[in-house]
């Protein structure tokens, strides 16, 4: 009996997912874990970022490249990094983010590479956030 009553609390618990928060910016951000991730996109200016949060520094690197991992496969690149003061966040700025949101919407995970550090992140229950951030420029009132 006890096992049946973990088991049913278990099914209940509240499954972390990927969150969207509208706003001004937008904000998609992973589920909870080790490695964080946030995008951000800001119609007034527009500007997307992505930021991954890892548990230690990222070093150095001149190429930071992201790999969406499933039925099609995609890798993208860029040397327009930066990283945080402490080195733990590496994030991108662009006005355009089309193949990381493609990627991110085909992709059963993401995994992030720059110099020999590579860190993944699940995109299972992506989709509806996803869906909703790149929804969210005709939400916000531009003036």
């Amino acid at each position: 009996m006890r096992l049946a009553i973990i088991a049913l609390l278990a099914c209940t618990a509240p499954a972390h997912a990927w969150e969207f928060t509208p706003g001004a910016p937008c904000l998609l951000t992973s589920p909870p874990g080790d490695v964080a991730m946030a995008l951000t996109y800001d119609p007034t200016t527009p500007r997307y970022t992505v930021s991954i949060t890892a548990p230690e520094p990222w070093p150095q690197s001149p190429l930071f490249v992201m790999r969406f991992d499933g039925p099609s496969a995609r890798q993208i690149g860029t040397n327009r990094h930066t990283l945080s003061d402490d080195g733990r966040t590496l994030t991108v700025t662009d006005s355009g983010f089309g193949n990381v949101l493609d990627g991110m919407a085909e992709a059963g995970q993401v995994v992030a590479l720059t110099g020999d550090v590579a860190v993944a992140l699940s995109l299972s229950n992506v989709k509806a956030p996803l869906a909703a951030f790149r929804a969210c420029e005709a939400d916000i009132p531009v003036s």
